[in-house]
């Protein structure tokens, strides 16, 4: 079977010879074109039809994000992903593309280093969110290339089958019907758009707080949160050291930081840390879902949205062994099914549903065993 298709855009002649050149270098793909623009770029794509696109944001004639909006609009529903600059333009840019149907990012290459450095970061990052994004196509090939880092090969090797068979979820039977005291909530790529609609779909301030954990790095956590913050009548704000914890606020970890909590379930507080990033992600979901059972016992509910990886999975056992509750995403309405997948085929699941309803039982199960709903 030949290989995934993949279509480079970028003004730039030199990262357009390094993206192509770092992804030419793997045997699953193949760049079938490349174009200086947005406006080249949807000529290139009903041309060659690509399986992928890799998307720069300022061009000429037609930048990135407008070159998105239109391709969607011409019905593409390849992976797009874009490359942004770790700065606070770059971040609204990107949350920006991403919004318009943009699917993933990935770090421009910076003018630092050797060619062949920059090729390699290039490579790092891109290869195994486009092979992450095609599960199906790579299951087709099957093989992976053995060249990639450790972190690449486990992105890409955790997104399970569609035909492993049914799931079978979790059995509650015997289980006592804890509070919930918290909602925790973990997401990765394709994560911000599934964020905005389930924080969109929260009718009113729960009371209870909810804490989130997207991996995002620093400055596109602060945006993030500063875009959510205008999408529903709860507080959203990104968590920083020492913050108590209150119900109708809503806390995004930190971009580089681990979100952990301190105190106790009365008082709660954010306690932010720098060890070493756990599932290859500073911040990671298992850390804040352990933490959150350390405080809380099983007095939770515990969300995970689409993302690449296994992050959330060890969490989510945790809270189910503390007698808590698990809701994940399913995989029609996920990007990609790595994190609520793999909570659903290790049996941590108490529920899988489409991201439209997320919200809806989000607020069913806070309505339900809320402290103050049970007096």
């Amino acid at each position: 079977m030949s290989g995934i298709k993949v279509l480079v855009v970028d003004d730039s002649v030199v990262v357009r010879k390094i993206v192509t050149d770092a992804l030419n270098a793997d045997p699953n793909l193949e760049v079938v074109g490349t174009a200086p623009n947005g406006k080249l770029a949807l000529m290139k794509w009903k041309q060659l039809k690509p399986d992928a696109i890799t998307m720069d944001i300022e061009m000429p004639e037609m930048n990135g994000i407008e070159a998105v909006r239109e391709l969607r609009k011409m019905g593409c529903k390849d992976p797009i992903i874009m490359f942004s600059t770790l700065t606070q333009r770059g971040a609204t840019a990107t949350l920006e593309a991403l919004s318009a149907g943009a699917t993933d990012y990935v770090t421009k290459p910076a003018n630092q280093g050797s060619v062949q450095q920059s090729i390699q970061s290039v490579r790092e990052q891109l290869v195994p969110i486009i092979l992450g994004l095609l599960p199906s196509k790579v299951r087709a090939m099957g093989a992976v290339s053995s060249s990639l880092s450790p972190e690449a090969r486990a992105n890409i090797s955790s997104v399970p089958s569609m035909f492993a068979g049914p799931l079978k979820l979790h059995d509650r039977t015997g289980m006592p019907d804890k509070p919930i005291r918290i909602v925790i909530l973990g997401s990765s790529t394709g994560g911000p758009e599934a964020l905005t609609k389930v924080i969109s779909g929260l009718s009113r301030p729960m009371p209870v707080p909810m804490v989130i954990t997207q991996h995002m790095p620093p400055v596109f956590t602060t945006q993030l949160a500063a875009r959510l913050d205008k999408l529903t009548s709860a507080t959203v704000q990104e968590a920083s050291e020492g913050m108590m914890l209150a119900p109708g606020h809503i806390y995004l970890a930190p971009g580089n930081f681990h979100m952990t909590f301190a105190g106790n379930a009365g008082a709660p507080r954010v306690k932010l840390t720098q060890t070493q990033p756990v599932n290859f992600c500073r911040p990671s979901v298992d850390v804040m879902f352990e933490s959150a059972v350390n405080l809380y016992g099983g007095d939770m509910l515990a969300v995970v949205l689409t993302g690449m990886g296994q992050d959330g999975k060890n969490g989510c056992g945790k809270v189910l062994e503390a007698g808590g509750r698990t809701l994940v995403q399913d995989e029609q309405t996920s990007v990609v099914w790595g994190m609520p997948g793999a909570v659903a085929n290790a049996g941590f699941a108490d529920e899988i549903r489409p991201l439209d309803e997320i919200s809806t039982q989000i607020q069913r199960h806070v309505q339900t065993y809320a402290p103050e709903a049970r007096r």
